[in-house]
């Protein structure tokens, strides 16, 4: 399985050029970032890899892989690059860490093709995207200068809220996510030396598409892969709604809402995220 050597590899579909990073022992799983247009490297996890061979996929349109095609799609094109990257891997089939955006491809991914689909992460993830969605987004991001009156940066974030639809390039679109990246956490000043090299260091790549609205909830009951759905008790995005959406729609899924997180459990409680992300394997055993 040379694909699957430690190291970074690439390969091409249909004359777009994808980048993915291999590390660590174990069933294979693929980690798919948010965003859309977000760099992968926020989400590698070193004591998952003792667990997997986790295959880190740098989304089309990010870092080292090809732009975004013409027409490309919220999710569905998503989907096409990652089932091609799971046909290079030549592996039967592979577990999938989603977070975010992604965690909506991974759904995707595992209702049209579920026997490539060995078991589901849903990681601060959501089964829609409604206008519901994004109103309670922005209702959130709205309040959080209330929240914290003591925080001199807090306008500033609170103003970058408004000013997504106002980016036009990369530059710009990693300008206002590091900006805004502490409405992410659920204590990110309490702890700013712990996640401020993360909000330093996250890269991100503009998008856009026609409708950023998309809703399987309808369709969840026709996953059979086992699933996890974790989140944080304080994501301001993916939170427990969301969480609970995926979870009773989906048969024999489990729920775990980890009480001091945001958005990246994985760096505010990585231990409860290790063993969320473990109970995968054993619900794996059991089908």
């Amino acid at each position: 399985m040379k694909n699957l050597s430690p190291g970074t590899h690439s390969f091409t579909v249909d004359g777009t050029r994808q980048v993915y990073h291999v590390a660590g022992h174990g069933p294979v799983m693929i980690a798919h970032p948010g965003g859309p247009g977000v760099e992968y490297s926020y989400l590698r996890s070193t004591r998952l890899e003792e667990h997997f061979t986790m295959v880190y996929v740098e989304p089309v349109g990010t870092g080292e892989s090809g732009p975004l095609p013409a027409g490309a799609t919220y999710v569905d094109t998503y989907v096409d690059f990652l089932h091609a990257l799971v046909e290079n891997l030549d592996v039967p089939k592979v577990f999938l860490l989603g977070h975010s955006h992604g965690g909506i491809v991974a759904v995707r991914f595992a209702l049209l093709h579920p026997d490539r689909t060995a078991g589901l992460a849903l990681y601060s993830a959501t089964p829609c995207t409604t206008d519901e969605f994004w109103a309670a987004e922005e209702a959130n991001a709205a309040v959080y200068g209330e929240r914290h009156p003591d925080v001199p940066e807090a306008a500033a974030i609170v103003a970058a809220a408004t000013q997504w639809d106002e980016v036009k390039t990369d530059e710009q679109q990693t300008a206002i996510l590091r900006t805004f990246l502490p409405v992410y956490f659920a204590d990110f000043w309490g702890r700013r030396a712990e996640f401020d090299v993360l909000r330093e260091n996250v890269r991100a790549w503009y998008t856009t598409f026609e409708s950023k609205n998309v809703d399987y909830r309808p369709d969840l009951w026709a996953i059979t892969a086992p699933t996890v759905v974790l989140t944080g008790r304080h994501d301001f995005i993916c939170g427990p709604v969301w969480a609970r959406l995926l979870h009773e729609g989906i048969p024999g899924s489990e729920l775990v809402i980890l009480e001091n997180s945001g958005h990246f459990a994985q760096v505010e409680e990585p231990d409860g995220f290790l063993d969320a992300m473990s109970r995968l394997l054993g619900l794996n055993a059991r089908a």
